[in-house]
């Protein structure tokens, strides 16, 4: 069920403003407009004085928009941007929406805001197709209502069969908005993406009940499919510095929005440690067994010129700082070694660190769930080999 306006009715009194808990109603030229905020609380149809508002029942869309799924076909990606320069997970987002595309036989579309051409040219030779550009100066600062609503209208027109975005906090900020003015499924922080054979729709992978299952979520009645992808978890495409793709650029006629964004602060957390960028890390779990463990490892990533990073079993227990945890409920890496030491596997960590290059893991049991994902395994006490570990970085060095 939805809300709607008659428009010819409706007087622009602007009495259903004032009743709307949830500020839903916005007037333009004189006529009240439902948005993506309505809660269905029907307040505004007993209020109207016209009765210009009224409820619409919506099983007929249903019926039209399983008729019209052959319409849709392409796969489009949101780009972020940050200081006008393509953020990292646009990359990784095109290098999943690429595989997905040609499974499909389909084009891969890509949407950047507030950026230049030279952002354009960089995400068309990392694999896309078509690059749909707005440099408008209000889109240089992210904004939920103009990125909504620019974002809506190149989905409408262009009718993609799936749309992803990076589970960041600017995906995680305004993608919900968007999938609700289509009246659409979101999938969020998805780990895996896949299209099933038979059907062609989008197998969309997520941890869930805190980590302790993996669900498959299928949205197999609606347009487009939506998901947000956790950053560090797909891997980048191929970049070809020779490809060549077509780049549109929009020029909305107005961008509208009831907020204003006046400065952008950054954090100064004063950590030291950068697991998102580190391309070693040495990382430890309960097995670590203290303090006295961790000191081992950190010589061992001082050696490697990595960082030290942790499941979430060593940083209950007091071993390590929260900033350095790696999983779920941590951070999501992709180095191109990662050492496992003490780690027994637990699906929760796996989901932070199995798309790194190269897995070494070290542990006593045999049996531990890290081997299932490790490139190489060292069944023994990380007491015993870390040290020699160690050692012999250090004399390849020369240090």
């Amino acid at each position: 069920m939805s809300i709607a306006v008659k428009l010819d009715k409706c007087t622009g009194c602007e009495t259903c403003l004032t009743s709307c808990p949830f500020d839903a109603i916005v007037m333009k030229e004189g006529k009240a407009f439902i948005n993506e905020y309505c809660n269905y609380c029907k307040t505004c149809i007993s209020v109207c004085p016209e009765g210009a508002i009224y409820e619409v029942e919506e099983i007929s869309n249903l019926k039209s928009q399983i008729s019209n799924l052959k319409d849709y076909r392409d796969v489009l990606i949101f780009a972020e941007q940050r200081e006008g320069k393509v953020a990292q997970v646009a990359f990784e987002l095109l290098g999943v929406g690429r595989r997905l595309a040609d499974e499909l036989g389909a084009k891969l579309l890509a949407v950047l805001l507030g950026a230049g051409e030279s952002g354009a040219k960089e995400l068309i030779k990392w694999g896309a197709d078509k690059v749909f550009l707005c440099s408008d100066a209000q889109l240089q600062k992210f904004n939920d209502d103009p990125y909504a609503d620019v974002l809506t209208k190149v989905i409408n027109e262009q009718k993609p069969s799936i749309v992803l975005a990076g589970a960041t906090p600017i995906g995680r900020s305004f993608i919900p908005r968007v999938a609700a003015r289509l009246r659409t499924g979101l999938t969020a922080d998805c780990t895996s993406l896949e299209i099933d054979k038979e059907t062609k729709n989008l197998l969309q992978v997520r941890p869930a009940f805190g980590g302790n299952i993996m669900a498959t979520i299928l949205c197999p009645e609606y347009r487009p499919q939506m998901a947000t992808v956790r950053p560090r978890v797909m891997k980048r495409g191929e970049y070809d510095e020779n490809r060549t793709g077509e780049i549109i650029n929009l020029k909305p006629d107005n961008i509208n929005s009831r907020t204003k964004v006046i400065d952008t602060v950054k954090e100064s957390s004063g950590i030291s440690v950068n697991l998102h960028e580190a391309e070693i890390i040495v990382a430890g779990g309960r097995g670590a067994g203290g303090e006295k463990g961790f000191k081992l490892l950190e010589e061992l990533a001082q050696a490697l010129g990595g960082v030290v990073g942790a499941s979430r079993a060593a940083v209950d227990e007091g071993w390590i700082s929260y900033s350095h945890q790696v999983g779920q409920t941590g951070k999501t890496v992709c180095p191109n070694i990662y050492i496992a030491c003490g780690i027994s596997g637990a699906v929760q960590h796996l989901v932070g660190m199995q798309s790194s290059d190269i897995i070494i893991a070290i542990n006593k049991n045999p049996e531990a769930p890290i081997f299932s994902v490790a490139t190489y395994g060292i069944v023994g006490d990380l007491f015993e080999i870390i040290p020699l570990l160690t050692k012999k970085v250090k004399e390849l060095r020369g240090s």
